[in-house]
Formats: structure tokens, sequence, C-alpha cells
């Protein structure tokens, strides 16, 4: 597995390159490596078909990196996700790394909410890590 310093290194660059260059953006994965979209229901197998469709994605995409948790083999990635430039969503990638490359990864991406005014007598004063600027 890579040191924490290669690690963020592959996967700055994973993102950096993600809807730019395919080939460079997809430097993380094994040839067999597995990418599942939950909520969707969907799996793909083997790099050359994900990237493939990843080439043919019909909206621009931008990334923000919020968090990056590692135990072992498994990395959390925590990000936030423009289409287009519309607001940002948030995704959760989990990261299942053999080796120095990741052998599975599922993504789920989802909508953020308003906080519950219920909570607020338990609610922390500092709020969770805000958004950036619009995309």
């Amino acid at each position: 597995m890579l040191d924490d310093a290669d690690l963020l290194d592959a996967l700055r660059r994973h993102w950096d390159h993600s809807g730019i260059d395919e080939d460079v953006a997809h430097e993380i994965y094994h040839d067999d490596a597995v990418l599942e979209f939950p909520q969707s229901g969907e799996r793909f197998e083997g790099v050359q078909n994900f990237r493939e469709w990843r080439r043919q994605y019909p909206a621009r995409l931008k990334f923000h990196t919020r968090r990056i948790t590692r135990r072992d083999d498994l990395v959390v990635v925590e990000n936030l996700i423009s289409y287009d430039g519309a607001p940002w969503m948030y995704t959760v990638n989990l990261l299942e790394f053999r080796d120095e490359r990741v052998a599975h990864e599922r993504i789920y991406i989802m909508d953020g909410w308003d906080a519950a005014e219920w909570r607020t007598p338990w609610r922390a004063d500092q709020p969770a890590d805000p958004p950036p600027p619009a995309p």
C-alpha cells in the first residue's frame, strides 16, 4: 500500500484529471477493478469499461475534496461534485486497495439538506465543513 503522501498525491491526481484526461485519472485502478453505484444498482467490471463511459460523460465535472480517511487497505474520500456548474452535491467514495491500486470502489452521491431546527439545542456552535463557494 502507498504511504500517506503518495496516496494523497495519487488521489489528487485522479480527481484533478477526472473529466479531462481519463487515462491519467484511471492510473489508480487495477485493470480488473470494480466500480459500483449502489444508489442506481450499477456495477462496472474492468477499468477499461468505466474509463470509456467516463470519456463519454455528457457533463463537465468539478470536484472539491473535503476529507480523506484511511484505514489499512480502505480509504474513504468525502468529496463535493458539481455537474456543469450546478450547486455542489455530496459524494462519498469507498476505495478498497489491493497493493498500491484501487481494486473496488463504491460511490454514493446525494444532495445536501437544511438542518432541522428542532435539533438546535444539541448542535455544536461550529458547523461541519461548509461547502466551498459556488462552482
